[in-house]
C-alpha cells in the first residue's frame, strides 16, 4: 500500500514538474543570451507593460498606471502559459506615456506628470517592434491602460508597423474594445454615480484599484475628497481648466478595495480572453480601437489639439538648441 502511494505521489509530482517546466513566464531582464536564444519564438509571447508617470492628484502615486498595468500583465501571462507549450517573455515596464490627465484642462506642467511627445513614444515602440521583429519574435502584446488619444495612437501605429513589416502580431491589447465586455456590478447608487460622473482619471475606479493593489501608497485623506464630477467630456475640460483643480475627476471618497478587486478581475478577464482568442487566430482588426472612438468627441479633440500645439512649441525649442550646438 505504501509503495503504491509513493509511486502515485512520484508520478503526480513528475507531472506537476513537467507542466511547470512547459508553462514558463520569463523575465527578460534576468535572462542571458543563451537562454533567450533557446526560446521557441513561434510559441513565445512578448508582453510589454506600460506605466506612464502621470499626476493622480493628492491621493494617488504618480506611478498608478504602472502598478495596474504590471498586475494585468502578470495575469494575462498566467492565462497564456496555461496553454500547453506556450511561453511568455515579460519585458521590463516602459514607464513612459503621452498626455497626462492634466492636459484635459489644458495644463502642461503639473507635479507628477512627465509625459513624452507622441512622436517620441511612437519612435520608442517602433524601435522595440523592429528589434523584436528582426530577432524573429512573432507575438507581442502591449498592456498600457493609459487612455490619452495620442498615446493610444502611438501604440496602435507601432503595432501596425510590426504586422506589416514582420508579418507577426503586435497588439496594443488595452486599446481594443472587447466585443463582449465583462459585466461589472460595483453597487453604486444613482446618487453615487452622479457624484462620480465620468470616472476617467483618479476617481473612484483608480482609487479603488490602488486600494486593492498598493493601499499603503494612498493618502488616507482620500476619504474626505470633494467630488470633481462631469457628465460629459466638455464638462470635464471646463472643470480641469479651473486654477484650483486638484488633479482628479470623479469622487475618490467612494473608493473601496473590493471594488478595485472586481474592476481588475473584470479587466483581467477581458484582456486574457482577447489575448487567447488572438493566439487562436482571431482577427483583432475587427474590433474598434478606443482611439478611433475618442476621435468622435469634440471636447477631446479640442484639448488634444491644444496639447499638440504645446508639444510643437517644446519640440521647436529643442530643435533650436540642437541647431545652435551643431547637433542636428
Amino acid at each position: 500500500m505504501h509503495t503504491r502511494r509513493f509511486l502515485a505521489l512520484t508520478i503526480s509530482l513528475s507531472l506537476l514538474l513537467a507542466v511547470t517546466a512547459s508553462a514558463q513566464i520569463y523575465q527578460l531582464k534576468e535572462m542571458n543570451t543563451q537562454q533567450i536564444r533557446a526560446l521557441d519564438l513561434a510559441k513565445t509571447v512578448v508582453i510589454i507593460p506600460g506605466g506612464i508617470l502621470e499626476e493622480h492628484g493628492p491621493y494617488l502615486p504618480s506611478y498608478s498606471d504602472g502598478y495596474v498595468n504590471e498586475y494585468l500583465s502578470e495575469r494575462v501571462a498566467e492565462a497564456i502559459v496555461g496553454r500547453p507549450g506556450w511561453t511568455v517573455l515579460m519585458f521590463p515596464t516602459i514607464p513612459l506615456g503621452a498626455g497626462g490627465g492634466n492636459q484635459v484642462g489644458k495644463k502642461y506642467v503639473f507635479p507628477g506628470t512627465y509625459h513624452v511627445h507622441f512622436s517620441t513614444l511612437r519612435a520608442i515602440f517602433l524601435d522595440l517592434a523592429s528589434e523584436l521583429g528582426e530577432a524573429g519574435f512573432r507575438w507581442i502584446f502591449v498592456i498600457h491602460e493609459h487612455g490619452a488619444l495620442r498615446h493610444q495612437q502611438a501604440l496602435d501605429q507601432a503595432a501596425d508597423y510590426f504586422g506589416d513589416i514582420y508579418q507577426g502580431k503586435m497588439v496594443h491589447l488595452s486599446g481594443l474594445r472587447p466585443s463582449s465586455p465583462t459585466a461589472r456590478n460595483l453597487s453604486l447608487t444613482d446618487t453615487e454615480q452622479r457624484e462620480n460622473g465620468l470616472d476617467v482619471h483618479a476617481g473612484m475606479s483608480e482609487t479603488s484599484q490602488l486600494l486593492f493593489l498598493r493601499p499603503t501608497l494612498l493618502q488616507p485623506s482620500y476619504q474626505e475628497a470633494l467630488a470633481e464630477p462631469g457628465s460629459s467630456w466638455r464638462e470635464l475640460v471646463d472643470r480641469g481648466m479651473r486654477a484650483e483643480w486638484p488633479g482628479y475627476f470623479g469622487s475618490p471618497r467612494l473608493a473601496q478595495a473590493w471594488r478595485g478587486r472586481e474592476i481588475l478581475r473584470a479587466r483581467t478577464q477581458d484582456l486574457s480572453d482577447l489575448a487567447l482568442r488572438i493566439l487562436d487566430g482571431f482577427d483583432h482588426h475587427t474590433l474598434q480601437r478606443s482611439a478611433d472612438q475618442q476621435l468622435t468627441e469634440e471636447a477631446i479633440g479640442d484639448y488634444n489639439d491644444a496639447a499638440d500645439e504645446h508639444d510643437r512649441f517644446i519640440a521647436q525649442k529643442q530643435a533650436e538648441w540642437l541647431r545652435g550646438k551643431g547637433l542636428q
